[in-house]
């Protein structure tokens, strides 16, 4: 082992134990400046590994953490970016927690949720054994630009991993493409025809209307959202690749939990979802999916499904209020429309509060909220008693929900968090908080002094 990674390690570990002093989390830092000195630090810590790695658009962190349940469940050691730090500075400082200072990884299985464009280096780092690819949609235009420059960022780091196994979601025209042009094995897996609602039509503003081969509009004969479905190009024959691991069909959507009927293979399960919601069965099945190729069984992998605590932001529960609130992170119009979605197909009362950032990590670009369906809401009348806005771009919330048909004298605007805190804590019926990243990270402390609960970095 070098001199320089053993400094690095050093480094690392130093910054991390500081950083937890100082109640700063630690999660980035450390390996940004470990890189500094060893920039394939994370490279030489993976090595003799066995890592899966999660990346797409929306669902990385909750499939993050059904992963995580299952090999806890299976007794293996293993490390994951619990955190959410997916870019390669906040990988690189996982690995050398679990590090000896020569470098060596004592765990033996490692989790790695990583950011679409990081993908683009860490993969070839890491040199995983499976990838999980969730979805393709548009987000943070600032940032990623075009949905296909983010796909490009996934096909050139997965170029450098030919052995990798790709877990795919078939239902996903973007995604699925990637085993086009790579000579990785693929493994699919999505939501049948039997499984949709035949209702639901391809968004209006899809990220994938024309096929990604010869620019031909796309037949669709189911959809699921967005522009997930059974898609198919009538010209040059490019369409949904059949599913290994596929729902069948949907038992029961609640508000908390959903159900649903599972074929892996030859073998069939019904299977339990801790989470409510479509995305989320979606999740559930491509985590199924990559477990299988981990070496995992089904059942492990279902009983994991059924049992899995969420993640920071994804549909995490507090007890605040008489009814408890779920706060779910939003940052692109279809991860937003999913959650208007699930919210309008909720029964009794309920109060909303919206927070909209435009930091660097949000995405500076807020134009999406006039993409995203707010016109949702309205369908449920006289049911949503307030909706409250926040954050730095809170006015143009207020401007959006009024736009959409909420009625303004049920739009309140309150920019100070502790006193938000403290209106949701009076509320009668459940309530739901819909944050950007930055202002989920602002947000949350209020809720921990509140309610209790960890850190974000530990969990």
């Amino acid at each position: 082992m070098s001199l320089r990674t053993i400094a690095a390690v050093i480094l690392c570990k130093i910054l991390c134990l500081a950083a937890r002093i100082l109640h700063r989390g630690g999660t980035a830092m450390p390996g940004r400046w470990a890189l500094k000195l060893c920039p394939d630090l994370a490279g030489t810590l993976a090595r003799n590994v066995s890592i899966l790695v999660i990346t797409g658009t929306n669902g990385k962190t909750t499939s993050a953490r059904i992963a995580e349940q299952a090999f806890a469940d299976a007794g293996l050691d293993y490390l994951a970016n619990r955190s959410g730090a997916n870019l390669l500075s906040g990988i690189t400082t996982e690995f050398c927690r679990n590090s000896t200072l020569t470098g060596r990884c004592k765990k033996h299985y490692a989790v790695i949720e990583c950011d679409e464009a990081a993908a683009r280096k860490a993969l070839g780092y890491l040199k995983p054994k499976a990838v999980l690819v969730t979805n393709l949609f548009r987000d943070q235009l600032d940032r990623y630009g075009e949905v296909t420059h983010t796909l490009e960022n996934i096909r050139e780091g997965l170029k450098n991993t030919p052995d990798a196994v790709l877990c795919l979601n078939a239902d996903c025209s973007l995604t699925s493409s990637l085993a086009l042009e790579l000579p990785n094995r693929a493994v699919y897996y999505g939501l049948e025809r039997s499984a949709a609602d035949p209702d639901t039509r391809p968004a209006v503003l899809s990220d994938a209307t024309h096929c990604i081969r010869c620019k031909t509009e796309y037949i669709y004969d189911y959809v699921t959202y967005g522009h997930l479905g059974g898609f198919r190009c009538p010209r040059c024959g490019y369409a949904r690749h059949d599913a290994q691991v596929a729902v069948t069909r949907i038992q029961e959507l609640g508000a908390d939990s959903s159900t649903v009927e599972l074929r892996a293979g030859e073998e069939e399960r019904t299977v339990r979802v801790n989470l409510p919601a479509v995305y989320n069965i979606y999740n559930a099945a491509g985590v199924i999916t990559a477990l299988g190729e981990m070496g995992l069984d089904l059942d492990r992998a279902v009983n994991a499904v059924g049992s899995f605590h969420c993640g920071f932001g994804r549909m995490e529960k507090f007890a605040l209020g008489q009814q408890g609130a779920r706060v779910m992170l939003v940052k692109n119009p279809a991860g937003c429309d999913q959650v208007l979605r699930f919210l309008a197909a909720l029964s009794g009362d309920l109060e909303l509060a919206v927070l909209l950032n435009d930091n660097d990590a949000d995405g500076t670009d807020i134009s999406w909220i006039w993409d995203a369906e707010f016109e949702a809401l309205c369908a449920l009348g006289t049911r949503l008693r307030r909706v409250y806005v926040s954050g730095k771009r809170a006015s143009d919330l207020f401007i959006r929900l009024k736009y959409a048909g909420v009625a303004p004298e049920r739009i309140i605007l309150e920019q100070d968090y502790a006193a938000l805190t403290d209106r949701l804590g009076e509320a009668e019926v459940p309530v739901f908080i819909m944050p950007t990243y930055t202002a989920l990270l602002e947000f949350r402390p209020q809720l921990l002094r509140r309610c209790g609960g960890a850190d974000f970095w530990e969990g």
